[in-house]
C-alpha cells in the first residue's frame, strides 16, 4: 500500500535498497546529499550529483531531465551518515535557460519504490513559488531504522543557497561545479520527443511538435505552448528554453506591420488545433500487435506526422529499454541477495543443501531475466515493423541517403520542419535504428569530432583517415542543409587554411553552391570571419533598433553557415574570439557554425575555448555512444550519416541545388 505523504509526514521503510523516481513538468537537476545526526554535510564528497553521480550507497542521474530515478542503498551508506536528502533545482538557477521557480511550473512528484517497481511512499511538492531548489524529501535513521519524510523546504537562491543551509563549507563552489557538470550534460544531449500518450496506445495523440533541448522551437498558436527540456542536446542540444523563440531573436519583427520584407521569426504553421491522425488500419485480431502505419502520430501535414512518430518510437525505445535494464538489475539483485542469504547459513554452505540453493536462486535469475527479455523483444518487433513502414514514407530531410526519396528530390518550396543528422541506437536493440532529428532552423552550431581514433567496433582510425572522414561527414551535413532549404535562402562559407579538406569538399565546390572558394590562408580566415562578424552586428542593430528592413540594399537575407575545417591551425586569437561570438551570437541572427575539431588539439588555448565547444553539438564521424536520452541517461550509439559507396547522390542533388540558386539569382 502506497503511503501518499504530505509536507512533513513520515513513514516506515522496510527494505534498503530503493530507488527515487522524479516526474516534474520541466527538466531538473537531482542531487542527493549525506547528512549526519543533525542533517549537516561535512564535505562535498557527501553529495552525489551529476559531476560526481555516485557516492557510497548513491547513485543519480548524469544530466538535467523531467524524469530521473535516483538509486539508494542504505545499508552501503556509512556509520556517520543518518539522513539521505533528495535535492532539486531548476537549472536556471545554476544559470542555464528554462523556467527561474518552481511556482512557475507543474508541482514535482517524487516516489521511493522498491528494487521491485512497488511504490513505499510518495509525495507531490506543492505550495513553492519563487523557490529554484527544493529539499524535496529524506530519509532517516531512527533507532537504528530507516524512514522517509516528506520535506519540501525550498529556496530562492537555488542549490546554493540550500546547500550553504546544510552547512556545506563549499556550498558556492559546489553549487557551480554542479551547474558547469549540467551545461556538459545538456551539451551532449538529444532533443526530446513529444509527450507520450498517457494510456500507452500505440497511435500517437495530439501534441505540440517536439522542442529539444538545442532547439527553441514554436508551438501553434491557441496551443499551450511545450515545456522544453535542458538536460542534455541536445544538445539538447545544447543544450533548455522557458519557451518557444523567435528564430531569429526576441526583437524579431512583423514585415506585415514595418513594411520591410524580411521575416525573421520561425513561421508558425497554422492558427488552430491540428486535425487528427489518419484513419489507422484495420483492427487486429485480439491478441496480435496493432498494424504500424506511417504517420499515425497527429500534426497539420504528413511532414509534421512522420517527426512526431519518429520521436514517439525514440521515446518507446527508451523506455523499453529502460524497463529491460531494470528488470535484469533487480534479477541480479535478487540473485546476490538469495546467494549470500545461503552463503550466510553455515549449514547450507557445503554438501547438496548449498548446492540446490544457489542452483534454485541462478534458475530464478535466468527466469527473471528471460521474461524481461521476452517482453523487450515483443515491443522491439513492434518498433521494427514500425520502422519499416516509416522509413520507406520519410520525406528527403529526414531520410538517409539511400532512400529513393532523393532519386525524386526537387528543390523545396518551403523550409522543412526538421533535419536527419545520423540514426540513433541502443546495444539491447542493435538492428533498430531511429532518426535523430533536429529542428529547424538551427539554434547550435554542431562540432565534427575529427579526435578520436576508435569505433566501437574494436576497429582503429588513424588521426589522418579521422580527420578525412569528419570532413565528409561535414560535407554531408552542409549538403543537406542546402538541399533542404529553398533556393537563396540557405548560403554555405568554408574555411579550410591549409587546404587540407580539397578532396572531401569536392562535391561542394564541384557543384558550385558555395558562396566563394573554400577561404586559406590567414588572409582568407581574416575576410571571411569579418565579414560573417559584421553580418551579425548588422543584424542585430537593425532588430535592436525596431527596423529590420533598413538593412544595406542587396543584403543577403538567407541563413548562413560557416564550416571550419582543421581547427586551429591558421587561427590566431582574434580569429578564435570570432568564432567564439559566432558561436554565442550568430544563431540568433542566422550565422550558424560547423567546427571540424579535435578538441584536444586545442587545448593550448586553455579554458578559453571551452564555451566554445558546450555551445555547439558533438556529433562524430565513426559511431559513438556519446549521446544521452533526457529520461533515463542511455548511452545512445549515434551514427553518422553515410553516402552509399560509388553512389552519385551527393552530386546530383546538390547539381539540383546550384542550378536553382542561378535561376533565383536571374
Amino acid at each position: 500500500m502506497t503511503a501518499e505523504l504530505v509536507r512533513g509526514q513520515n513513514h516506515p521503510l522496510s527494505q534498503s535498497r530503493l530507488e527515487i523516481r522524479i516526474s516534474a513538468g520541466t527538466p531538473v537537476v537531482a542531487a542527493a546529499a549525506l547528512g549526519d545526526e543533525s542533517g549537516r554535510i561535512h564535505g562535498t564528497e557527501w553529495v552525489a550529483h551529476p559531476g560526481a553521480p555516485t557516492q557510497p550507497g548513491l547513485e543519480v542521474s548524469r544530466q538535467a531531465a523531467a524524469d530521473h530515478r535516483l538509486a539508494v542503498d542504505l545499508d552501503a551508506v556509512t556509520d556517520a551518515v543518518h539522513r539521505v536528502s533528495v535535492l532539486l533545482a531548476l537549472p536556471a538557477a545554476e544559470g542555464g535557460p528554462g523556467p527561474a521557480r518552481f511556482g512557475s511550473v507543474a508541482a514535482p512528484f517524487v516516489a521511493v519504490t522498491g528494487l521491485d517497481g512497488e511504490e513505499v511512499a510518495s509525495y507531490t511538492i506543492t505550495g513553492l513559488e519563487a523557490e529554484s531548489a527544493v529539499v524535496a524529501l529524506e530519509l532517516y535513521r531512527r533507532q537504528g531504522a530507516w524512514k522517509v519524510r516528506a520535506v519540501g523546504q525550498g529556496y530562492a537562491g537555488g542549490l546554493a543557497e540550500l546547500l550553504t543551509d546544510q552547512s556545506l563549507p563549499e556550498a558556492v563552489q559546489l553549487a557551480g561545479t554542479i551547474g558547469e557538470a549540467v551545461a556538459r550534460g545538456l551539451a551532449r544531449s538529444v532533443q526530446a520527443p513529444p509527450p507520450r500518450p498517457s494510456d500507452g496506445d500505440r497511435s500517437r495523440q495530439p501534441a505540440a511538435p517536439a522542442v529539444g533541448p538545442d532547439q527553441g522551437g514554436t508551438a501553434p498558436q491557441g496551443t499551450p505552448d511545450p515545456v522544453p527540456p535542458s538536460y542534455g542536446g541536445q544538445p539538447s542540444g545544447g543544450p533548455g528554453q522557458d519557451g518557444p523563440q523567435p528564430a531569429y531573436g526576441a526583437g524579431a519583427a512583423d514585415p506585415s506591420t514595418t513594411g520591410g520584407p524580411i521575416d525573421y521569426s520561425h513561421p508558425r504553421r497554422q492558427t488552430s488545433a491540428p486535425p487528427p491522425p489518419p484513419p489507422a488500419a484495420p483492427q487486429p485480431r485480439p491478441g496480435q500487435p496493432a498494424q504500424p502505419v506511417a504517420g499515425d502520430a497527429t500534426g497539420w501535414s504528413m511532414e509534421e506526422r512522420l517527426y512526431n512518430q519518429v520521436w514517439g518510437m525514440f521515446e518507446d525505445l527508451a523506455r523499453t529499454t529502460a524497463a529491460y535494464r531494470s528488470a535484469v538489475d533487480f534479477a541480479e539483485s535478487r540473485m546476490d541477495k538469495e546467494l549470500e542469504q545461503a552463503l550466510s547459513d553455515p549449514r547450507s554452505r557445503l554438501g547438496g543443501q548449498g548446492d540446490a540453493a544457489r542452483e534454485a536462486a541462478r534458475a530464478r535469475h535466468a527466469e527473471l531475466v528471460g521474461q524481461a527479455r521476452e517482453s523487450l523483444d515483443r515491443d522491439l518487433a513492434q518498433l521494427v515493423a514500425e520502422a519499416e513502414v516509416v522509413e520507406p514514407a520519410l520525406p528527403p530531410a529526414f531520410a538517409r541517403w539511400d532512400n529513393p526519396a532523393w532519386h525524386a528530390y526537387r528543390v523545396p518550396m518551403e523550409i522543412p520542419m526538421a533535419l536527419r543528422l545520423g540514426d540513433l541506437r541502443l546495444p539491447e536493440a542493435d538492428p533498430l535504428r531511429i532518426p535523430m532529428l533536429l529542428r529547424l532552423p538551427l539554434e547550435r552550431g554542431l562540432w565534427i569530432d575529427s579526435g578520436r581514433a576508435d569505433s566501437l567496433d574494436g576497429s582503429f582510425t588513424d588521426s589522418h583517415d579521422m580527420r578525412r572522414l569528419a570532413m565528409e561527414t561535414a560535407v554531408a551535413h552542409a549538403a543537406r542543409l542546402l538541399a533542404v532549404y529553398p533556393a537563396g535562402e540557405f548560403t554555405v562559407h568554408v574555411i579550410d587554411p591549409a587546404g587540407s579538406g580539397a578532396q572531401a569538399l569536392a562535391p561542394l565546390t564541384g557543384t558550385g553552391v558555395l558562396a566563394a572558394p573554400p577561404a586559406q590562408g590567414a588572409a582568407g580566415v581574416g575576410d571571411v570571419l569579418g565579414r560573417l562578424t559584421q553580418r551579425v552586428d548588422l543584424v542585430q542593430m537593425a532588430l535592436r533598433g525596431g527596423a529590420p528592413d533598413a538593412l544595406p540594399p542587396g543584403f543577403d537575407t538567407s541563413q548562413q553557415l560557416l564550416v571550419v575545417n582543421d581547427f586551429p591551425h591558421g587561427f590566431d586569437d582574434r580569429a578564435v574570439n570570432q568564432l567564439r561570438y559566432l558561436a554565442d551570437e550568430g544563431p540568433s541572427v542566422g550565422v550558424h557554425l560547423m567546427m571540424v575539431a579535435d578538441r584536444e588539439e586545442s587545448s593550448a588555448y586553455g579554458p578559453l575555448l571551452d564555451p566554445l565547444w558546450r555551445s555547439l553539438l558533438r556529433l562524430t564521424a565513426v559511431p559513438d555512444d556519446h549521446l544521452a536520452d533526457p529520461w533515463v541517461g542511455h548511452a545512445w550509439t549515434y551514427e553518422p550519416p553515410v553516402v552509399p559507396p560509388g553512389s552519385q547522390v551527393l552530386h546530383q542533388v546538390l547539381t539540383q541545388v546550384a542550378a536553382a540558386r542561378r535561376a533565383w539569382r536571374r
